[in-house]
């Protein structure tokens, strides 16, 4: 009776294993496919079989990113971030989509959120992959920039700065130079060139009641 248990389980196993793989060919087939559409405009065709690659493995996320893609291609910012959040919940390490998701919810002026998730994106990257890190926290500085945010643009300025030392040495360079200018912006509110007086804070804390 055991033996035939056991025999029925490896059997049950090795069934799955071959979904596992027949699913995944099907997916890495369609979003072959689903990328040609896309690249010769046939959009509906494309989100179709994207869509299906998704529902057929819900890991795939050459499918999620295309997409995600897509869809804010096409102008529809609130369904893109909803595909990478999606993607997110199926493939929690997939980088690209908090990417993608960053710039559907800037488009939708979700600054806040947007500029949360491009940060964490951008430091994911900065240990495997300093170039693509450096790019996202110069795509962060200009939304800084944008919404005249001088203090965060300069703490993203010198952040790039740093990273960029030893990699890129023209951006190392530009991030001096527009860090030395936000610093003049910026002026007595920047921590680092105006640091608190001990008397100050001595004063401050003397008012608060702290010893």
């Amino acid at each position: 009776m055991r033996s035939r248990t056991r025999r029925a389980c490896e059997l049950a196993l090795a069934l799955a294993l071959l979904a596992g793989r027949a699913a995944a060919g099907s997916c890495d087939e369609l979003v072959k496919s689903a990328k040609a559409h896309d690249a010769s405009g046939d959009h509906d065709v494309a989100l179709r079989q994207y869509n299906e690659a998704v529902s057929l493995d819900p890991t795939c996320a050459e499918a999620w990113l295309g997409l995600g893609s897509l869809r804010a291609r096409m102008g529809d910012a609130a369904v893109a971030e909803r595909v990478y959040d999606a993607a997110l919940t199926h493939v929690p390490s997939l980088a690209a989509a908090i990417a993608g998701r960053a710039r559907s919810r800037w488009s939708l002026g979700h600054a806040e959120e947007a500029e949360g998730d491009l940060r964490v994106y951008a430091e994911k990257l900065a240990a495997t992959d300093v170039r693509a890190a450096l790019a996202a926290f110069v795509e962060l500085a200009s939304w800084y920039a944008a919404q005249n945010r001088a203090p965060a643009q300069l703490a993203c300025w010198r952040r790039i700065e740093a990273l960029a030392h030893g990699t890129d040495g023209a951006l190392e360079a530009r991030a001096r130079t527009t860090a030395a200018a936000l610093v003049i912006v910026v002026g007595p509110v920047d921590p680092v060139t105006h640091p608190p007086r001990r008397g100050l804070l001595r004063s401050v804390a003397a008012r608060l009641g702290v010893r």
